[in-house]
């Protein structure tokens, strides 16, 4: 009796654990895994190159953001800082390096801002998930309130997708480009040139990623040296290195233990890539990461 049971209980947990992996796309990262090990150092020069990072700076927590959520997250070059965007009360907020906030700037006229992301010059850009709005406006030293109303605001379409519609947002500079990501059901990249004027999308089109081994996305972030994005999956808890053709490149797991992380990064909501390589990542709620280069190998 006592062997049929646990029989029965084996079984049982074989079952969910195959459910479980199926549904994470466990075997699908497992045979990329072994492609990755295979890769070649012209390979590896030539990308982001993600088993060559890890943590430096982990679960750090951005003080003053208790009231809201962070969401989105954006380098900009010519201050050499950090953006990122609260969803309860809206508001832009400027990030150190090191994650310390130095500016915070109110933002009226939207719902639920999910991406932001430094576009060319001044121009900033925020999407807007419940929305459906992509605003385009201009940020310098001196600013201190933005309106969405009073700027360029794009309708990005998919007007069922309720709460799993546009998150992730990144700048393809080499293009002049716009990535838009949805988040799922059905999971989504998009290129769209800069719009000038508001109102609906123009010139939007999806990319192909059906090999990109992730449930969910949750932010996109366009590295202009090597031409490759990095793309940032809360369910999944990875984060992946896409070619110029939106192919994984490489990937690194988030899960406790791995890569210098001791928790993990159970929430990841945001990824920006600086100038200098170093990744930032936030999540939910309200904490910050930096991953660098390291000459170790994998885990």
């Amino acid at each position: 009796m006592f062997s049929t049971v646990c029989r029965s209980l084996l079984f049982l947990m074989l079952v969910v654990f195959v459910s479980v992996g199926l549904y994470q796309r466990w075997d699908e990262r497992a045979l990329f895994y072994i492609k990755e090990l295979q890769a070649n150092a012209e390979v590896q020069a030539s990308s982001i190159w993600l088993p060559s990072y890890r943590v430096t700076l982990s679960d750090k927590a951005i003080d003053g953001l208790e009231e809201g959520e962070v969401s989105g997250l954006t380098y900009r070059p010519s201050s050499n800082t950090l953006f990122t965007i609260l969803g309860k009360h809206t508001e832009l907020v400027e990030l150190s390096l090191t994650g310390d906030v130095l500016r915070r700037i109110p933002v009226t006229g939207l719902e639920n801002p999910e991406g932001v992301e430094v576009l060319s010059g001044d121009l900033m850009a925020i999407v807007d998930e419940r929305q459906r709005t992509l605003t385009i406006f201009s940020l310098t030293a001196s600013t201190t309130q933005v309106d969405a109303r009073q700027q360029i605001q794009v309708d990005l379409g998919f007007p069922d997708a309720g709460n799993k519609g546009f998150e992730g947002l990144g700048w393809d500079s080499r293009q002049q480009r716009l990535l838009l990501a949805k988040e799922r059901d059905p999971r989504g990249l998009f290129s769209m040139p800069l719009p000038s004027k508001s109102g609906p999308a123009q010139g939007m089109q999806e990319l192909n990623i059906d090999d990109v081994f992730v449930r969910d996305i949750s932010s996109v972030s366009f590295d202009p040296r090597t031409g490759h994005s990095l793309m940032l999956s809360d369910e999944s808890r990875v984060l992946v290195e896409l070619d110029a053709n939106f192919r994984p490149r490489s990937f690194i797991s988030f899960a406790t233990g791995l890569n210098g992380l001791g928790w993990g990064i159970k929430q990841p909501e945001g990824v920006a890539i600086g100038a200098d390589g170093d990744i930032y990542v936030i999540s939910e709620p309200n904490l910050f990461y930096v991953l660098s280069k390291s000459d170790a190998g994998d885990d």
